[in-house]
């Protein structure tokens, strides 16, 4: 079993900690400088806004908020717990939901009624990896 499941909340984790976890549970995920960062590649302003707003939402619904970057076709989300002066469950959590929510396609699940964003270039949203 992963030595970082048993970590309490507010303890930061090590750089190899959260190596171990990213590889395992959030692969698009990397640390770069002390932050758990994730690029979102978008098809244009309009995405790149959408994907702000909803990290915008689950942040503060977790009360747990991360730096944004933005540009026309990207958002890069970073996080890191300042009071533990590092990355901790909370950051994992947040970044946990911001992908199951931010990369959902319901067209790839079975029997779901929603179709998911058409492949074309007129509908185009998030650059899926």
């Amino acid at each position: 079993m992963s030595a970082w499941r048993d970590k309490s909340h507010d303890v930061p984790y090590t750089d190899d900690e959260i190596a171990q976890r990213l590889a395992e549970d959030l692969p698009g995920w990397y640390l770069e400088k002390g932050w758990i960062r994730r690029k979102y590649k978008t098809s244009g302003w309009k995405s790149t806004l959408m994907v702000i707003n909803t990290v915008g939402h689950l942040a503060e619904a977790a009360f747990h908020h991360p730096d944004i970057s933005a540009s026309y076709a990207f958002v890069i989300v970073k996080l890191m717990t300042h009071s533990a002066k590092g990355v901790t469950n909370k950051d994992f959590e947040l970044a946990r939901k911001i992908e199951e929510v931010i990369m959902w396609q319901p067209g790839l699940v079975a029997d779901s009624a929603l179709e998911g964003t058409p492949d074309d270039p007129r509908f185009k949203y998030i650059k899926y990896d």
